[in-house]
């Protein structure tokens, strides 16, 4: 099963956490709870628990209707990135390749054909987010 991006965040964030109290890391080092803080790892959380239930409720699907799973889940990422409440904290370089990657696994571990998606669409596999995309 695919692993959701911010347990892999939270992670780095606890492991960061560890070595300050360890000191091993000086704080003016430290930047992953600033990078990742709690309320963009929930929401994001959030955001992929429904696009797994949405690709979960697929039987049979048509393209459209996967797109459209795709669609939702990319414009609530969207939506998060761009949170003003999460005192600028959003997606980076990394991160966005990270969420792509799970959207990808999701589908495929759903029985979806992702490169197939893709080629009847006239895309190659990892621009199946890119028409919605704005992190």
């Amino acid at each position: 099963m695919a692993i959701r991006p911010p347990e892999n965040w939270r992670a780095l964030v606890a492991q960061e956490a560890r070595e300050l109290a360890a000191g091993t890391l000086a704080p003016e080092c430290a930047g992953m709870a600033e990078l990742f803080p709690e309320p963009l790892l929930k929401a994001t959380d959030d955001a992929l628990q429904a696009f797994e239930e949405d690709v979960r409720a697929l039987k049979e699907p048509s393209d459209e209707e996967v797109f459209g799973a795709i669609q939702r889940v990319v414009l609530d990422l969207n939506a998060i990135n761009e949170d003003d409440k999460l005192g600028g904290s959003g997606y980076e370089t990394d991160e966005r390749e990270q969420l792509c990657e799970y959207i990808d696994r999701t589908l495929s571990e759903h029985g979806i054909d992702v490169a197939a998606l893709a080629a009847r669409s006239g895309m190659g596999r990892h621009e199946i987010t890119d028409q919605w995309r704005d992190w």
